[in-house]
């Protein structure tokens, strides 16, 4: 019997929407073109230099760019439209790989050419990759999230499975110069599919400045402990499995002799995993909580790590990346829907680039660390060492656990009554100091604070500064909650930020509220930001 609040779709069934279906097949055609170029950086490199180090950094320069460049891109993402940000950074990739082909062609590549070209381009996933993701509830119902999701790790497997190995017979046959100019075609075919499309169905009423948004969040990650467990998850586990994608050039080349088209073969069966991994991956939802799915791919992949690590045969390395690629897709599409179903609309982009970039940065510093572990020990030992933490890190499983089902509802519930005023406030005046005046039981003290607590989480989440709440020492059933936002325009965007999940929380407050009607509210604006005003109120 599957889990209340579990999808029971197929794991294809989105792609019956003509949207989405045109949206994933232009995605498709991007992802084989970086996996084909993935396999062209990583070869070329190998020829170019027989430092491992220098070999290991090529997925470093693919994925350091995300510390640089994703949450700025998640703020923009939802500040402007998510349309031309994708059209802009398509246009970026395709100049660049097609920058790179070139050099190549007319032999001016050299080793750390190479790395600052892979560096531009991955800067360009960068930017592309969080409003990517962001768009994707707008292009199927909640309930079908999962599989969406689902699918978007298909569709990176897919392209892995085959853009490896036609990569490998292409450096093969002409050499790593063609695989750059094909994608470069690719990227522009991928670019001419999403200029047609129409664009996102979210739109922002009162548009955010950039600083203003980056703060907004940051300070909802803070305050959302849901989210914070996807990202502790996920650093954890990338960090390990890092290894086997960063390492795999050289247990191709030096442990098992082979060329560059077996190379592609052996990241192929891992990214054919992968797609089997998704094919299963429903099924298995309806019966595990995501926690288990995850922690259980963190041992299939430590296992298939420490059987890559002595494979002496082709066949046998095959089989363990097989195995690894399913383990790697069930953690991945999980992390990842739990990360969307915790998020609303307004800050979608710029969390979701917290999640992008805590997934980039450990791949980034893992292969550096595997690389440079590799060097100084051997491949075998790095493999055994990566291995190890992904075990380790099951220690995560209680303190850091995942949403389950479609999460809570974000629905917004702006029922929040407009502030009465007798001049309207500028936008940017502020700071504002918001009060609400609570009458309660002083039997109910221990009750009320517990519930307060977690109203006072969803204010600072929602762009409070600051928080807190104060007894009145003569009066014990008393209580005064206070709030500082910045500005005047962002607290009305605070009103607009609180959902259907948030209401039931504000309910279980203002249930121990004794007074006739709600709470008293009282806005106050600085006419500068005084210093009693920063020491009156304090963060909880």
């Amino acid at each position: 019997m599957s889990s209340p609040g579990k999808s029971t779709s197929s794991t294809w069934a989105p792609l019956r929407s003509s949207l989405f279906r045109a949206l994933w097949l232009a995605a498709l055609v991007s992802n084989f073109a970086i996996w084909m170029q993935n396999v062209g950086a990583a070869w070329l490199m190998t020829s170019l230099s027989h430092s491992a180090t220098l070999v290991a950094l090529v997925q470093t320069a693919t994925s350091l760019p995300f510390l640089l460049a994703a949450l700025p891109a998640g703020v923009i993402g939802d500040i402007v439209n998510r349309r031309w940000i994708l059209v802009a950074t398509m246009g970026w990739t395709t100049a660049v790989v097609l920058v790179l082909g070139l050099a190549t062609m007319l032999g001016a590549m050299t080793p750390w050419l190479l790395l600052a070209l892979t560096f531009a381009l991955g800067t360009g996933f960068a930017a592309m990759l969080p409003t990517w993701q962001a768009i994707q509830p707008d292009l199927v119902s909640r309930s079908a999230l999962p599989q969406a999701i689902t699918l978007a790790g298909v569709n990176i497997n897919v392209s892995r499975a085959v853009g490896p190995a036609v990569g490998g017979l292409l450096i093969a046959a002409t050499g790593p110069a063609a695989v750059f100019l094909v994608n470069a075609v690719l990227f522009f075919v991928s670019l001419c599919v999403v200029f047609r499309w129409e664009g996102s169905r979210y739109h922002v009423t009162e548009p955010e400045r950039f600083g203003g948004a980056l703060r907004a969040g940051l300070r909802f990650a803070r305050n959302q402990p849901a989210l914070r467990s996807v990202l502790v998850r996920a650093a954890l586990f990338m960090v390990g499995g890092s290894a086997v994608l960063a390492l795999l050039p050289l247990v191709a080349r030096q442990q098992l002799g082979l060329g560059s088209d077996g190379y592609g073969l052996l990241l192929g069966c891992f990214g054919l995993g992968a797609v089997i991994g998704a094919t299963l991956l429903s099924r298995l939802s309806q019966r595990e909580s995501r926690n288990r799915i995850v922690a259980g791919a963190s041992v299939v992949l430590a296992l298939a790590t420490f059987a890559l690590a002595f494979a002496a045969d082709p066949i046998l390395a095959g089989l363990a990346l097989l195995v690894g690629g399913a383990a790697w897709l069930s953690a991945m599409a999980n992390l990842n829907t739990t990360a969307q179903t915790v998020l609303p609309a307004w800050v979608r982009a710029r969390a979701l680039s917290l999640y992008v970039l805590t997934f980039q940065g450990c791949i980034a510093a893992g292969s550096a660390v595997w690389g440079i572990a590799a060097d100084g020990l051997s491949v075998k030992i790095a493999l055994m060492l990566a291995a190890v933490w992904l075990v380790a890190s099951l220690g995560a499983f209680r303190r850091w656990p995942l949403v389950d089902g479609v999460g809570p509802a974000l629905t917004p519930s702006p029922h929040w009554p407009e502030p009465a005023v007798t001049d309207e406030p500028d936008a940017e005046e502020g700071p504002v100091l918001v009060t609400l005046e609570y009458r309660i039981d002083p039997e109910n003290s221990r009750e009320f604070d517990r519930a307060i607590q977690k109203l006072g989480r969803i204010r600072r989440r929602d762009g409070a500064s600051r928080w807190g709440v104060f007894r009145d020492v003569a009066d014990p059933g008393r209580r005064l909650e206070a709030f500082r936002v910045e500005s005047w325009s962002e607290h009305m965007r605070q009103h607009a930020r609180f959902t259907e999940a948030d209401r039931a929380t504000e309910d279980a407050v203002r249930a121990l509220h004794l007074g006739e009607g709600p709470p008293a509210v009282s806005h106050l604006i600085a006419d500068r930001p005084p210093e009693s005003l920063e020491k009156g109120v304090s963060p909880v």
